[in-house]
């Protein structure tokens, strides 16, 4: 691919995003690694997951060598509009119910596994001590 620096919006490079067409956003850059993911030592997967999105940290977490960084200007085929990138959105987890102990029926079974082997061991100990006596 030539390097004439076209500019892409977000939504056109996500449009990149199968086997056969595969382009990533890396440091404000779009590049066409679609010739590359046969080749890529973490395989086409990687790749592949890192589409639609700005794939900089997900590039920069691996720790790629220089020679890595080279091969990057083959696959060049212009810049991202940075107006069209999301900010990043923070996590957050979905809202659970509270869970109150006291009212569950988990704390029921908590309680008897505690309470029936005491009643066992004191059934157990009465029969004992009862038999014993009776014998004698």
């Amino acid at each position: 691919m030539g390097s004439d620096g076209k500019a892409f919006t977000l939504a056109e490079v996500s449009a990149h995003n199968s086997r056969k067409d595969c382009w990533l956003v890396i440091e404000g850059r779009v590049y066409d690694v679609t010739k590359f993911l046969d080749d890529h030592p973490g395989g086409d997967e990687v790749l592949l997951s890192a589409t639609g999105k700005d794939a900089t940290d997900d590039f920069e977490d691996v720790g790629h060598s220089s020679a890595a960084r080279a091969m990057m200007d083959e696959f060049y085929v212009g810049d991202i509009d940075s107006a069209t990138i999301p900010a990043s959105v923070k996590y957050t987890p979905p809202k659970q119910p509270h869970y109150n102990q006291d009212k569950t029926t988990e704390f029921i079974i908590k309680i008897l596994q505690f309470l029936v082997p005491l009643i066992i061991l004191g059934v157990a100990v009465g029969v004992r001590f009862y038999t014993k006596s009776s014998s004698a």
